[in-house]
């Protein structure tokens, strides 16, 4: 396993769409497993492929709650509710702003193996299965932000917590 470069905003790559997984290999195993490395080191939630510079529709989310999940080729099934509030990016540090979610979400996508399979997730899992998969699409949450945060903002934020 190694840690992979996550690009940031200057890079055009982010605003590319994703092209489906086709062959679940030794290639995409290498991929999904770099991945969790590079998202436990750079201490985040999510990661897509797009972010490591890779055009291909795989995603982790890892919200601490057990095992990362692994969602090749994921799509939306099904949202309810609706939550507000902070996000970020690993591909845009030290950038926040208010995005508006759902607050559950169902996701439909492949495992390592090709498998199909359902996921759900409320309150922050929601959040970064929709940030995670807009990644795909070539959007990055700034184009959903409501406004973004100001230092003195992020900064009371932090004290808060």
């Amino acid at each position: 396993m190694a840690i992979r470069n996550i690009v940031t905003i200057d890079d055009p790559v982010l605003r590319k769409k994703s092209r489906p997984v086709v062959n679940f290999d030794e290639k995409l195993w290498t991929l999904l497993d770099d991945m969790k490395e590079t998202l436990k080191k750079a201490d985040g939630a999510g990661l897509a492929a797009v972010q490591v510079g890779i055009l291909r529709r795989a995603v982790i989310v890892d919200v601490g709650d057990g095992k990362p999940l692994e969602l090749i080729n994921p799509e939306i099934v099904e949202t309810s509710g609706e939550q507000e509030g902070q996000e970020g990016c690993l591909s845009l540090p030290g950038e926040w702003g208010v995005v508006r979610r759902p607050e559950f979400v169902r996701v439909r996508a492949q495992n390592r193996k090709g498998q199909w399979c359902m996921y759900k997730g409320e309150g922050l899992k929601a959040r970064c299965f929709c940030h995670e998969i807009d990644h795909l699409d070539g959007i990055v949450f700034t184009d959903r932000a409501k406004r973004m945060l100001t230092d003195e903002e992020l900064r009371r934020l932090n004290k808060e917590e």
